[in-house]
């Protein structure tokens, strides 16, 4: 298991400039005064670094109490410190999880409770939880945590570094790669939505695929990603996945995607890389969605999307087609108003033109 690095939980400017290798901007006395946070330009005291990541943010930074500022390019005029990097989001990143709290890290070994099936191999430094049940032929890899309350299926292979939370189902025959971290009470492998209409009844079709979920993935809490009918469910790797996410039996997700929370992926549907789903996104089954495609939130996806198009509302539409929809619905309550004027006006003329007719 990798150990983690020492850092100070107070630090002065200077150290969180070492740290991030920033070159430091201002007023030498400044470097040496203490920080023990980062926070939001609008939060920040004197006591936190914040950070600005949109230019349209200077002034308020430099408005702020902060105590230093983490840039990419150098503000005019401003007065305290400016850590200035290459990227702010990866400083950032590093920052809060220097200042991140110090929680009790995760106990190396079995508890006493869990349930271990036969034939199971753990690796080194793995940590399984309370009332967690390993089933036969299990595989879990090295420095992998399992919380508590946690069920690993049969046959199932869990690879190094993963992180499990509590409550997390994954059933028998899946694959998870290494550096995975799922959320808890998330479910992983079972039973998709497929029935056949049989004799007046819905009956389940056998689902005896499995799921594969490759290297660096993360997903959210209570998502589900269900098995596939034949061969695998499959999340390529370093894709990110929210909160209540549903994915359905024989979908295939590319690399490197992000799916954000309520997104509901139907059967058999083809996401390639880079693909960005916002929340409540809807697919179709059988569709395709090209690689860095993006879909705004709450679009109902009806058809397969080239790669790289930018899709919103619903049905989806390309964005500058649902920008045009959305303006002349807009404009509706104004036009009603116009018709009525006009209906009236019309009465108006029609009843005056049965006053001149032939008495």
């Amino acid at each position: 298991m990798a150990t983690e690095r020492k850092i100070p939980r107070k630090m002065t400017i200077d150290d969180l400039a070492r740290h991030l290798g920033a070159d430091i901007l201002g007023p030498d006395a400044d470097r040496h005064k203490p920080i023990a946070g980062i926070q939001p330009v609008d939060a920040a005291g004197g006591g936190d670094v914040t950070f600005v990541t949109d230019p349209r943010h200077a002034a308020a930074a430099a408005r702020s109490g902060a105590a230093a500022v983490i840039v990419s390019k150098p503000i005019d005029g401003m007065t305290k410190p400016q850590l200035v990097v290459k990227d702010v989001q990866a400083a950032l990143v590093e920052t809060l999880n220097v200042f991140a709290p110090r929680r009790e890290p995760a106990v190396v070994g079995v508890d006493p409770s869990a349930r271990i099936g036969s034939d199971v191999h753990l690796g080194e430094g793995i940590s399984i939880g309370p009332h967690v049940v390993l089933e036969n032929n299990v595989r879990i890899g090295a420095g992998t945590i399992i919380g508590g309350g946690g069920k690993i299926g049969a046959n199932t292979k869990i690879g190094a570094n993963c992180r499990l939370d509590a409550n997390v189902v994954v059933y028998h025959d899946c694959t998870i790669g290494d550096h995975v971290v799922i959320q808890a009470n998330s479910t992983i492998g079972a039973v998709g939505f497929g029935y056949a209409f049989i004799d007046g009844a819905h009956r389940l079709i056998p689902h005896h695929g499995g799921v594969v979920i490759e290297d660096f993935v993360e997903i959210g809490a209570n998502t589900c990603v269900d098995r596939a009918k034949f061969g695998n469910t499959m999340i390529g790797a370093g894709t990110k996945i929210d909160n209540l996410v549903q994915i359905a039996h024989n979908v295939v997700i590319g690399r490197g995607c992000l799916i954000a929370a309520q997104v509901g992926v139907a059967g058999s549907c083809r996401i390639g890389d880079g693909v960005v789903l916002a929340g409540q996104v809807g697919l179709a089954d059988n569709i395709e969605i090209g690689a860095g495609a993006m879909v705004g939130a709450q679009a109902g996806v009806m058809g397969s999307v080239a790669p790289g198009e930018r899709l919103a509302w619903s049905p989806a539409l390309n964005v500058k087609e649902a920008a045009r929809v959305v303006a002349h619905l807009l404009r509706l309550p104004k036009l009603a108003q116009e018709v009525k004027r006009l209906t009236a006006k019309v009465d108006r003329l029609e009843a005056a033109k049965d006053d001149k007719g032939p008495g």
